[in-house]
This record gives structure tokens, C-alpha cells and sequence, in this order.
């Protein structure tokens, strides 16, 4: 295998390029079949060089977020959370996550960073949640993603795949969508 997988872009941190990490992916879809989707994207994550094994949640269903909140209106969302183990260096493994869309049929508007978030329908959504103890604030990698303690779709399917998560920055996964429940 190719060690430059395991090195990345220069803005990574660096860390041993054998050691293995767990490195935690938000799925999601709302359009066309997004089971199917789903599935063939978890297959995709496992076959990716340098993954070892791949843990996913059941999908969920959520309704769709729109920058006035919550739209019962849009067509609904099915998410899931997949941990994947890997010696992928972050910005690599986030570049194969693009592609990985994009073979799905995603077309994203124009680029942007996760600090902006983008509202559109989509095939097939994949973000870089945590990658083990990681904190970047470059706008390339934001590590970990700046709203995943705001999203009870990506803190309970994680939950279902790793009851002692911890969220870099925030702390217990299983506290924050505590916190996140008693907002609502």
C-alpha cells in the first residue's frame, strides 16, 4: 500500500503513519433510494485502502434541516454513523469521502468548508466526524465537525455503534445528546 495514504496533506497532524485510528463518518440521504445508498456507501468505506473494519449503525430517520430549522416539508432524511478503524491520514480519507458522493451521485454547489453549512437535498452526504483525538481548525479538515454535537441524527446512531464515545472538544457522546434532548 501506498505510505503517502497514511501521510496526507501537510496541514495534518502528524502522528505515526501505521497507527491505526478510529475515525467516526456521518452518512446520510434524502434522495432516491437512500437505503440502497446507504448501503453501498458502508460497503465503499470498507473497501477503501488502509480501512480495516467498518462498524455501522441501523439508519434512522430524521427530517430534513433548512436554515429556518427543522422542514416536515422536505423529503425526509435516513442517516447512520459508520466508525471505521484506518491508517488513512485525515485529509486523504476525507477526499476518498468525497468521492465516494460523488460515485453516488451527489453534486455539491460550490466548495466550502464544514464552518458553513450546506442545505440542499442530496443522494448521499458524507462527513468526517472525529478522527480519533484530532482537533484541526484548518478550513480544509475541520476536525472534529463543528455541529456534530448540535445533531441528535449523527449523536445517537454513534451511540448505537459506540456507547463510550467521546467527542473531541465536547466530551461523552452519550452526555451531549443528554444535553442536546433536554434543549428541545
Amino acid at each position: 500500500m501506498n505510505r503517502r495514504l497514511a501521510q496526507g496533506f501537510d496541514g495534518d497532524v502528524e502522528r505515526d503513519p501505521r497507527a491505526q485510528v478510529e475515525a467516526v463518518v456521518a452518512l446520510g440521504a434524502n434522495l432516491g433510494d437512500r437505503a440502497e445508498t446507504m448501503a453501498a456507501a458502508i460497503t465503499d468505506l470498507a473497501r477503501l485502502p488502509l480501512v480495516d473494519a467498518v462498524r455501522a449503525s441501523e439508519p434512522v430517520e430524521s427530517v430534513a434541516l433548512k436554515p429556518e430549522g427543522r422542514d416536515a416539508a422536505a423529503p425526509a432524511y435516513l442517516n447512520a454513523v459508520a466508525v471505521l478503524t484506518t491508517r488513512l491520514a485525515p485529509s486523504v480519507l476525507l477526499a476518498y469521502l468525497h468521492a465516494i458522493e460523488r460515485r453516488h451521485g451527489r453534486v455539491r454547489g460550490a466548495e466550502r468548508s464544514a464552518l458553513e453549512a450546506g442545505w440542499e437535498d442530496r443522494t448521499l452526504d458524507l462527513d468526517l466526524i472525529a478522527y480519533g483525538d484530532v482537533v484541526s481548525d484548518d478550513p480544509r479538515l475541520l476536525l472534529p465537525h463543528p455541529r456534530a454535537a448540535e445533531r441528535d441524527f449523527v449523536l445517537g446512531p454513534w451511540l448505537a455503534v459506540d456507547p463510550d464515545a467521546v467527542l473531541p472538544g465536547v466530551g461523552r457522546v452519550d452526555e451531549a445528546l443528554r444535553r442536546l434532548q433536554g434543549e428541545r
